[in-house]
């Protein structure tokens, strides 16, 4: 879906702190490109190109992630992702500190035209 209202529902109940920076990383993730589709995939708002998913924000008690699904493959020069997986990494972010907001934005951003580029290999 372009907006799904289970998305609003979780950021509604993720109230406070944590929820503004997954409400403001979410944002920037649907604002990647006019293809983003949006769904709560295992209880976490995911943003997808398509059917692709290619990020994703959580919210634990004293944290959020803002993960990536093929993060491994990111270009990361200001070394934000962390995670061993074959695939995926996160970066992890908390209210007492500051994240560099630019290099979390072109992730995002690089995400999500790797997936575009995946999708329209197929």
């Amino acid at each position: 879906m372009k907006r799904d209202a289970a998305i609003d529902a979780w950021m509604r109940e993720h109230a406070g702190p944590l929820g503004d920076i997954a409400r403001h990383w979410f944002d920037v993730m649907r604002t990647a490109g006019d293809d983003v589709r949006e769904l709560l995939h295992d209880g976490h708002p995911t943003a997808c190109v398509g059917d692709a998913a290619f990020a994703y924000v959580d919210a634990y008690t004293a944290h959020v992630n803002i993960g990536f699904f093929r993060g491994a493959v990111l270009a990361d020069p200001a070394r934000l992702l962390a995670g061993s997986g074959k695939l995926m990494r996160h970066v992890k972010l908390r209210p007492t500190r500051v994240a560099d907001a630019e290099a979390l934005a072109l992730l995002i951003n690089e995400a999500y035209r790797d997936m575009a580029r995946r999708v329209s290999d197929t």
